[in-house]
């Protein structure tokens, strides 16, 4: 039998480098960022601190790792739940609805919206937003007002005045004693202020 193809050090860094991430979004995502200790998360994935230190400079480069692979797994809910809808604006409002279901996931609401703020500051969390969940409203909105669905002035405005309602509706979801009934109410003002700017029924 032929020997099984050797892991070259870049693949074995990915490796070392993925399970890091996931074991530190998992604590992180269950206890909180101050809670969790790099000592426990080099345990639990079988590394040496050197290790960790090798792949990341501290503990919040770690967790900007979590942060962005979090912020990518929303992305991701968004995209496949406005795929399901064939209308430009029933995806809009879908995007929007998965994206505030999603900030309701107890682990995601404490990476995302509870942590990632004060453990990296506004700038840093904007920048990753940006990347993600930013881009996407943009091109949706971009769609509806190529479709002439859509009245606006600014596609980049109108995107920032939406998300940063959406960002601040979902910590308000996150903070509420029923977050069932706070994201229906989040969802029914959402889609009667998008009504404002629509053009036809």
């Amino acid at each position: 039998m032929g020997k099984a193809p050797k892991t070259s050090k870049a693949e074995q860094r990915e490796i070392t480098t993925r399970r890091l991430v996931g074991i530190a979004r998992e604590a992180f995502g269950e206890r909180g960022y101050a809670s969790v200790p790099t000592e426990e998360i080099v345990r639990l994935a079988g590394v040496t601190r050197g290790a960790l230190y090798h792949h990341f400079r501290d503990k919040r480069d770690l967790f900007l790792a979590v942060f962005e692979d979090a912020q990518r797994e929303i992305a991701e809910r968004i995209a496949t739940e406005a795929d399901r809808a064939s209308d430009p604006w029933d995806q809009l409002l879908a995007g929007c609805r998965a994206f505030l279901e999603a900030c309701t996931d107890p682990r995601l609401q404490q990476i995302v919206v509870i942590d990632a703020p004060a453990v990296l500051g506004w700038d840093v969390w904007r920048q990753v937003d940006a990347r993600n969940g930013l881009t996407q409203l943009k091109l949706g909105l971009s769609e509806l007002q190529d479709a002439g669905v859509l009245e606006t002035h600014s596609i980049d405005a109108l995107a920032h005045l939406l998300s940063g309602a959406m960002n601040e509706a979902a910590l308000w979801v996150a903070q509420s004693d029923d977050q069932e009934s706070a994201l229906e109410e989040a969802m029914e003002t959402l889609a009667t202020l998008l009504q404002s700017i629509r053009i036809g029924p």
